[in-house]
Parts: C-alpha cells; sequence; structure tokens
C-alpha cells in the first residue's frame, strides 16, 4: 500500500509502498478515505514526541470504511464508515469504563504509538471501544477533524468547562484549533471573543462566529488581558488557550471573571509560569482537555449532522496523499487560517 514514511525525524519524508497492515484480534482495519494535516503531526516530525519509534507514518485524524476486523470485535463489520478519536483507550481499565478513554494509561495513538493514517490503510486497536459510526452522506471534511481539534475543543468546551449558552469565551488563538473551538462555541450559543496577532485568522474567526476580535500585535500579555476584561464587562467566564505559549496563558487567566475556567488545549514546549495566586483568590479552574472519549461523541457528531457545527469550512486545502510530505514540511513554515485535508 501506499504510505508517507518518516525515515529520521525533521528530514523530508517519502511516498512509499509498504506491507499492508492486518487487523489485531481486538481491532480493525481502515480504509482510509480521509485524513487531516495536523500541527502535532509536525511536532511528531520533529521528533517531540517520545512514543515514536522509526520509520514511522504520520496521521490521527481520519473517517474512512472498516476493510477488516479480529475475531474479538462485536459492535463493527466489514463496510462500515467510521470514524475514531486520535486518542483510543484499551477498552477496560476504570478510565476507559467511566467513559474517559482519553485518559486511559495503556491508550494508542494512530501516528504516534503505531503508523498513522498519511497511508491507505491504518490500524485501530480496541476497536468496539473507540470507533464511531457516522452518516455514508456526510462529505469527508464534515468528518475529518472530529479526531482531534473539533473533538478536543468540544471537550474542553462542553465537558470539561460546561460552557452554556449566553456566556462569554475568549479564544487565543485562531488557527485551525482556536477557529475549531470558535464554531463550537457559536453552536452551543455563547459570546465569543476571538484574539491573535494575524488580521486575516481574525477575520476567519468572525466569519466563524466569533462577536468581537481583538489583534495581540504589539500587545503585551498584561495589556491584551486589560483588552479583554474591558470588552467584556469584567472578564470573561472561560478562556481557551489554543497556541500552547506561556504569555498567551498569563493573558487567559488575567482575563477571567471570578469562578472562571481556563482551559488548555494548546501543546506546550515546557511547563508554563501563570498567576496562581489569582487562580487560588477569584476560585478559578485550569482544565486540560486532551481529546475526548468515542462515548461522548453523539453529542458532537448530532450537532453536525443537523448543520450547526460545520467542520468543512474550515478546510481550506484537499491534497493528495502524494503531496503531504510537502504539506507537513510547510506546517513550519506558516501558520494557515484554516485545515489541509488529505483524500485517498
Amino acid at each position: 500500500m501506499r504510505a508517507v514514511v518518516v525515515e529520521e525525524f525533521s528530514s523530508p519524508p517519502r511516498l512509499r509502498d509498504i506491507a499492508a497492515p492486518t487487523a489485531p484480534d481486538d481491532g480493525v482495519v481502515i480504509r482510509v478515505e480521509a485524513t487531516g494535516v495536523c500541527r502535532s503531526d509536525h511536532h511528531a516530525w520533529l521528533g517531540h514526541d517520545s512514543t515514536i519509534t522509526l520509520p514511522h507514518v504520520p496521521g490521527h485524524e481520519l473517517v474512512g470504511w472498516i476493510d477488516s476486523v479480529g475475531p474479538e470485535v462485536a459492535k463493527f463489520s466489514v463496510g462500515q464508515r467510521v470514524t475514531v478519536p486520535f486518542v483510543c483507550g484499551c477498552g477496560s481499565c476504570p478510565w476507559c469504563l467511566s467513559g474517559n478513554a482519553q485518559v486511559c494509561p495503556d491508550q494508542t495513538q494512530p501516528g504516534f504509538t503505531h503508523d498513522g493514517s498519511w497511508a491507505e490503510r491504518v490500524v485501530i486497536h480496541s476497536a468496539d471501544a473507540n470507533l464511531v459510526a457516522v452518516p455514508e452522506d456526510l462529505p469527508a471534511a464534515a468528518l475529518v477533524g472530529l479526531g482531534c481539534r473539533f473533538a478536543t475543543a468540544f471537550h474542553g468546551l462542553r465537558v470539561r468547562a460546561e460552557l452554556r449558552a449566553g456566556e462569554r469565551v475568549a479564544v487565543f488563538g485562531c488557527g485551525g484549533v482556536g477557529l475549531s473551538t470558535i464554531m463550537i462555541a457559536r453552536a452551543i450559543g455563547a459570546q465569543i471573543i476571538a484574539i491573535d496577532v494575524n488580521d486575516t485568522a481574525l477575520e476567519r474567526a468572525r466569519e466563524h462566529g466569533a462577536d468581537q476580535v481583538i489583534s495581540a500585535a504589539g500587545l503585551d500579555w498584561q495589556d491584551l488581558a486589560a483588552e479583554v476584561v474591558a470588552r467584556s464587562a469584567g472578564g470573561v467566564a472561560v478562556t481557551v488557550d489554543a497556541l500552547g505559549r506561556e504569555d498567551t496563558i498569563r493573558a487567559a487567566i488575567a482575563s477571567l471573571a471570578p469562578l472562571g475556567r481556563h482551559v488548555q488545549i494548546g501543546l506546550l514546549a515546557g511547563p508554563p509560569v501563570f498567576d496562581m495566586p489569582r487562580v487560588i483568590a477569584f476560585e478559578l479552574s485550569v482544565l486540560g482537555s486532551h481529546g475526548m472519549a468515542a462515548a461522548d461523541y453523539p453529542e458532537m457528531l448530532d450537532l453536525v449532522i443537523q448543520g450547526r457545527l460545520r467542520p468543512q469550512d474550515l478546510v481550506t486545502n484537499v491534497i493528495g496523499l502524494e503531496d503531504a510530505p510537502e504539506a507537513l514540511r510547510d506546517l513550519g513554515e506558516n501558520r494557515q487560517a484554516g485545515t489541509t485535508i488529505i483524500e485517498l
């Protein structure tokens, strides 16, 4: 089968023919219909993830058709169209059994712990616990992002922060994850302030539901927080850092009203320093979001089926598998206000 293979960290990957995988006893092989190009793939290519061994196939956002099933799979069959969270739980530990597979200690992740979806076929382990059946009439572009960025944003806003209609949320960073967060917040009925240094990203944020936008260009984190507080009449209920920067986290914490909730989605190179005394004094919550378990997908998928949430509107570039190596390299050169998907 054709696959994009990383043979050396930071060196150009290659499109190669490799052996097709076989289904594990508890898993399936999915024939990939489409897969995402995510910044996490770029971090993995640079060698930032210790779970990766070389040679390696990237890719963790996908939709496709079940091609073969292992003998222990009971809930799914060949021919079904499915997607999958990028964090796949073992299906049997206390965390998985409580519906929190995203923090499973024995999790697997396509594109990280084993070969991913930048290939014609990909293996998913513990299929009964991790696969999500999806309608056949939805476009692939509406489903690819549900594996990572939309799931992580939905879990952060709806499950962790319990964002409610009418509340104010400030989203720091309007790339793919930030725009996904804005679209979900709009579907929930929140009031949204979007923050970025890039004017094009802010324009897209407004197009996808932001009520107000703030350019952070030239502002330090204190001034940025003061602007958010002024725009929200005393601070917002929820903040989201979709960038993974210490200065944006500081600004986000400082932008919260008492009893506010901060959601951290952006990945960080190291532990950040922020105002913990303020967290204590105003009883703020600092919440992580690391994907979303398959058990929590129905509510998000219903929004997509109803047309209230349209992930396909974020797709700005559709490429073939042969173009994926260049797309991976390009992630380090620019930050698109939109997403790229690979169709096979």
